[in-house]
């Protein structure tokens, strides 16, 4: 299936949704206090979050998983839908691929089916917390970590194939995520381990092109609940330095225990010139995977509003990466990306708004109470119709969900897929 321009523009005028005196009025705020709303509009327009193509099907749980018709089943499917979601939002041009789920078997035939739909290749994803059905060995106790030498070596290789698929798709970067920890005190020596990992990961990066960067992400528990190889982003931080210049903490909203203050991790990390990628989505009890800004939109909004000014005062650190790492079981998966898609804009232009001379201003005078109000006042600042102003400029469905439901996406899966479809990886 394949949303075009025409029925967008057509769809949009059936809406009768005017946002234009919202506009004005918002425009006639905040230009006293020097801040312009169509910069901000411009800036919503050009950003992009790669879409995983993990996220596409149904999500599960160690209890069960409910399966949702029309599930991509193969790598052209699972492009296609992210297709459609690009075509809804003009937001979701990047796809991160997981391997070996998503091992290419025609690299050119993806490649123009990512071009027909204006999709690039963001990071590649490596999978060491598996055993695949070929394995010639295992990662039952660890890979990078592993005290034994052949299934560090074999989590080595791995990686270096993910990167070898990556370079033919034109991604520039790879993401490793470690399930390696111990379940039980005492099963593993605390140190040994991190030399490992430390030592693993020094030769992948040292496979990688000089145009790469490598992502290293963090958690602080499971699948092991006792302990997790690298779980903070002290520890992602020792690694990436120890790799070289084009090494990154990975930051995932989920991987953080309760009531970590993930915005203060986001300013070091960008003060330091180390902050990679980023993975969105949210949580209430761990590492939900829930819809972004679902169940903490305040908290996302102070994130934003660290990395706006990182972005805007940081030069040593890179633009990040940014990705969806949402999934649930009971919506349906495209759905629940626009939910995130639209969440991620209205939270970067909630930050946008804050109106940071005055925040400096007030810090600079101790005025926690003005300070508080400043960053309130952006927050509780209704920006539903800057995210429409941006879809419009940009030639997407001003409402990318009534679109999606109006075109009957779901159900013209499913006639060409059928019910029992079942997405690969999950």
């Amino acid at each position: 299936m394949k949303i075009n321009t025409d029925q967008l523009l057509e769809f949009n005028k059936k809406q009768n949704d005017s946002f234009e005196n919202e506009i004005d009025f918002l425009k006639n705020k905040f230009a006293k206090k020097g801040i312009s709303i169509d910069k901000i509009i411009q800036k919503l327009a050009d950003f992009q979050v790669a879409i995983p193509s993990w996220a596409l099907g149904a999500g599960g749980t160690r209890f069960g998983r409910f399966s949702y018709g029309g599930e991509p089943s193969s790598l052209e499917q699972k492009l296609n839908d992210i297709g459609i979601l690009h075509a809804l939002t003009q937001t979701a041009g990047a796809v991160s691929l997981h391997i070996p789920w998503d091992i290419p078997e025609d690299v050119n035939a993806i490649k123009d089916i990512a071009k027909s739909h204006n999709i690039v290749f963001d990071a590649m994803n490596s999978n060491t917390f598996q055993d695949q059905p070929d394995a010639k060995e295992t990662y039952k106790f660890g890979s990078l970590n592993s005290i034994n030498k052949a299934s560090r070596e074999y989590a080595v290789a791995h990686n270096k194939e993910v990167i070898k698929i990556g370079k033919q798709l034109g991604s520039k970067s790879l993401t490793v995520w470690l399930a390696d920890g111990a379940s039980f005190p005492g099963q593993l020596n605390f140190q040994n381990a991190l030399q490992n990992t430390e030592k693993s990961l020094q030769q992948i990066y040292a496979s990688m092109p000089e145009d790469w960067k490598l992502f290293i992400e963090y958690k602080p528990y499971e699948p092991n609940f006792y302990s997790t190889t690298i779980q903070d982003w002290g520890t992602s931080f020792m690694l990436a330095n120890a790799c070289g210049d084009r090494a990154f903490t990975l930051v995932d909203l989920g991987h953080h225990l309760p009531n970590t203050n993930i915005e203060q991790i986001v300013a070091t990390l960008m003060y330091l010139g180390k902050l990679g990628g980023f993975h969105f989505n949210d949580s209430k009890y761990g590492d939900d995977d829930l819809t972004v800004g679902s169940i903490k939109p305040y908290a996302l909004f102070l994130i934003f509003n660290e990395l706006v000014c990182g972005m805007e005062n940081n030069p040593q650190n890179p633009y990040p990466a940014w990705m969806i790492d949402a999934s649930h079981n009971i919506k349906d998966p495209l759905e629940d990306l626009l939910q995130s898609l639209e969440a991620i804009l209205i939270a970067y232009a909630q930050a946008l708004l804050v109106d940071q001379k005055a925040l400096k201003e007030a810090q600079q005078n101790n005025d926690v109470t003005k300070c508080q109000e400043i960053l309130q006042d952006a927050y509780r600042t209704d920006v539903r119709s800057i995210v429409k102003a941006a879809r419009a400029k940009s030639g997407a469905a001003v409402n990318p969900i009534e679109a999606y439901r109006a075109f009957d996406v779901r159900n013209t899966l499913i006639e060409a897929r059928g019910v029992k479809t079942v997405a690969t990886g999950l």
